[in-house]
């Protein structure tokens, strides 16, 4: 088998697992709205810290951190400033690409009093995404760059995507979203982090070059 082909089959194979994770998210939303809440979990330590995980500029610090170490070892700086520029833009995106999918789908955060699934018509400010939850900007972003991360240290990737799982919690317990919203979010992360990642790879070392 070439790698194209087994790329091909890669992404194949992640695409068949985010639409069943996604179908799986939904039929379990109304399970976990009722009984996943922790309204107080921003105001735990251990809540902010995970939902840190989809703050931007946390991204920054860290792409900052690895460019520094990276920049003077000769073996390593080749790729210092791609790998941090994907580490940096691929959270970017994946945020950007949350906030113009909520414009679309237009799917309102969930009712702490009622179940149901609303959706703001396009006439009700459309060019305006509050309220709106369906993906989660916070796990886009938490995954997209825990996807880079899990590319550029493998032994750790466990240690990263749990991160980012632990953002997306915060978010349900936080009744801010709805479980499939989260999910959603964290299958486009990986897609973005892994897209990123490739595009990394070959050589790119600007970022206006990284989004072409």
């Amino acid at each position: 088998m070439t790698s194209v082909t087994s790329e091909r089959s890669g992404w194949i194979r992640l695409l068949i697992v985010a639409v069943v994770a996604l179908a799986v998210a939904h039929a379990l939303d109304s399970v976990v709205w009722r009984s996943a809440r922790l309204l107080t979990v921003n105001d735990k330590d251990w809540g902010r810290l995970l939902r840190s995980m989809g703050y931007l500029p946390t991204w920054g610090v860290i792409a900052l951190g690895y460019w520094l170490q990276q920049r003077d070892v000769p073996r390593r700086a080749v790729n210092a400033n791609a790998y941090a520029y994907a580490l940096v833009l691929g959270p970017a995106l994946g945020g950007g690409i949350a906030e113009l999918l909520k414009l679309a789908i237009r799917r309102l955060r969930p009712n702490p009093d009622l179940f149901e699934y609303v959706f703001r018509p396009f006439a009700d400010g459309p060019l305006s995404n509050r309220g709106m939850g369906m993906p989660s900007s916070h796990v886009l972003v938490a995954f997209t760059g825990a996807a880079v991360m899990a590319q550029l240290y493998p032994p750790a990737r466990w240690l990263w995507y749990t991160l980012a799982v632990g953002c997306a919690v915060t978010r349900v317990l936080a009744l801010g979203h709805f479980l499939s919203d989260t999910v959603a979010a964290a299958a486009l992360g990986i897609i973005v982090g892994r897209w990123v990642w490739g595009r990394a790879n070959r050589g790119i070392a600007t970022p206006a070059v990284l989004l072409t």
